[in-house]
């Protein structure tokens, strides 16, 4: 085993190295070397959980604060309150470029966005021998205003993505220009996307612009676009050269249909990396399986919340992503669910396996028990470390009369509803509460208002519209008591033009995973300016 020192001095000699495939090679071992020595540290750490989390409890408090295990975690109780919920989906801080020198501090010290990005490539070499290859990773990711670190950033000749792509203003803009260096790259092994649905609207892209696509590939030319500053044009342009043989195979395949189309354009391809996979946005993975990926494995590999890096996932090979939940990145808390009037939270050690529990988090100092608005279930543990599985977002429950509809059982609710209906198939969804509406909804209960996007239908008849409002009922009793004293108003279904909600999540104006319950009026206006029936 090297030792960390070694590990370092590789890094540092793999950086002075002037040929860029061997630099990546050496840099990746020592990375991989400094991930399997984190990994074992890792597991180590797990048979000693209560007092690592203290640990790392008292660097948040300052040092000297308790004076034994029970004491220190009871000052923080005592001395903070429950914190306020955070944004949802709060993306990282930015992460500098890595110093050879770091992976000492990656080794011994806590550092959960170079540990977590060790991890990483420890466990997708392991699964995907070919995954870590020079330029095998294509990027899809918007980040505007400045780059955001991927999940190799610590190995950053693994993409053969340009990072200004991703920094462009326009979401739409980006997505398309990191497509087409993707596209350029044939013998790529991992295709990266910060979220599902990114991935879902560049290939939307690709089956609208295929053709002009196939031309800029064979020209060799990024075509003028809204969003697309004439620098940065001129700066991403010189990287491109003329490849009619790829033009000519990219226009031969789209030819032949979109089912399978990813791997049929990239036949090396191993592996489809996302940054969130969880919640309802396995909508996105789902249809993407389905259709556009079929055959190939999806894995999510991290799970942050409240800005931070919580959770990483170390088996890419498993269809449902589960988290090991790392106690030397975070002090963890839990409060068991259904939530008490007084609640007690409970610690990293004390929770069971098949419990759901929201998530109260203190990752940095001055952010004490910030509540995460994410509610948990413990799927197992690994040594003496839960294993989690990311289940709903509370800011995301429907409730206008306090029935409380939970995310991910309202999305099940819908997909029940359209698998009655022949031939259609659900593309994306929003909800909103009536009281967003204001006069607007008219003098009627409060209510609920869905706004779906849908493959296989162009209109909806009254039975439609009312069979999910019925759904409803029949899965959620409280629901049908207010509907049946008339304090809840009927549901009413909208249905949207395709390409509404790629409109919607470039309105967010960050790259969040996608609310399902709007709470602003300019996002509730947009949807609304696109309905067709």
């Amino acid at each position: 085993m090297l030792p960390a020192l070694a590990v370092a001095v590789v890094a540092a000699v793999a950086v002075a190295v002037a040929v860029p495939a061997l630099r990546h090679r050496l840099l990746r071992s020592a990375l991989l070397c400094a991930g399997s020595r984190y990994r074992r540290r890792l597991e180590a750490l797990g048979t000693d959980l209560r007092r690592r989390q203290e640990r790392r409890l008292r660097r948040l408090l300052g040092t000297g604060t308790g004076t034994g295990p029970a004491g220190v975690s009871e000052e923080l109780r005592e001395r903070h309150p429950l914190g306020q919920r955070r944004r949802d989906g709060a993306p990282p801080d930015p992460v500098s470029p890595l110093l050879p020198w770091a992976l000492l501090r990656g080794c011994w010290d806590t550092d959960p966005a170079l540990q977590g990005s060790l991890l990483y490539l420890d466990a997708l070499g392991a699964a995907f021998p070919r995954a870590l290859t020079h330029r095998g990773t294509a990027l899809l990711h918007w980040t505007p205003g400045c780059p955001r670190a991927p999940a190799g950033w610590p190995l950053p000749t693994l993409y053969c993505t340009p990072a200004p792509a991703g920094a462009l203003p326009s979401r739409a803009t980006a997505l398309r220009v990191q497509l087409l260096f993707a596209l350029r790259q044939r013998g790529l092994h991992v295709l990266e996307a910060g979220l599902a649905a990114e991935l879902r609207d560049a290939l939307a892209t690709l089956r609208d612009e295929w053709p002009r696509l196939a031309q800029e590939l064979a020209l060799g030319r990024l075509s003028p676009q809204p969003g697309l500053p004439e620098e940065v044009r001129d700066q991403l342009q010189a990287l491109l050269t003329p490849d009619p043989a790829r033009a000519a195979e990219l226009r031969a395949e789209c030819a032949r249909g979109f089912e399978g189309i990813v791997r049929r354009l990239w036949p090396q391809l191993e592996v489809v990396v996302v940054g969130s996979a969880h919640s309802t946005e396995r909508l996105y993975c789902d249809a993407l399986l389905q259709a556009d990926c079929l055959g190939l494995p999806f894995y999510c590999p991290f799970y942050q919340a409240v800005g931070a890096l919580l959770g990483v996932n170390l088996w890419p090979e498993e269809p449902v992503p589960q988290f090991l939940l790392c106690p030397d990145w975070a002090f963890f808390e839990f409060l068991p669910c259904p939530v008490e009037e007084l609640p007690r939270t409970m610690l990293l050690d004390e929770l069971w396996e098949g419990h759901e529990y929201g998530l109260v988090v203190t990752a940095q100092p001055g952010e004490y028990r910030c509540c995460a608005g994410e509610v948990l279930r413990v799927a197992g543990f690994h040594k003496q470390c839960p294993v989690v599985e990311p289940v709903r977002r509370e800011s995301q429950t429907l409730s206008v009369r306090g029935e409380n509809i939970p995310e991910e059982r309202f999305c099940q609710t819908l997909r029940r509803t359209l698998g009655m209906w022949p031939g259609a198939r659900l593309v994306d969804y929003v909800c909103v509460e009536s009281s967003l509406l204001g006069d607007s909804s008219g003098p009627c209960a409060p209510h609920y208002e869905v706004f779906v996007e849908l493959q296989g239908l162009r209109d909806l008849s009254e039975g439609q519209r009312y069979k999910l409002d019925q759904c409803l009922q029949e899965d959620f009793l409280v629901y049908k008591s207010f509907r049946f004293k008339g304090s809840i108003g009927p549901l009413r279904l909208h249905l949207v033009r395709a390409g509404a909600f790629t409109r919607l999540r470039e309105a967010l104006g960050s790259p969040v995973p996608m609310p399902r319950v709007l709470r602003e009026e300019q996002l509730l206006q947009l949807i609304q300016g696109s309905v067709i029936s």
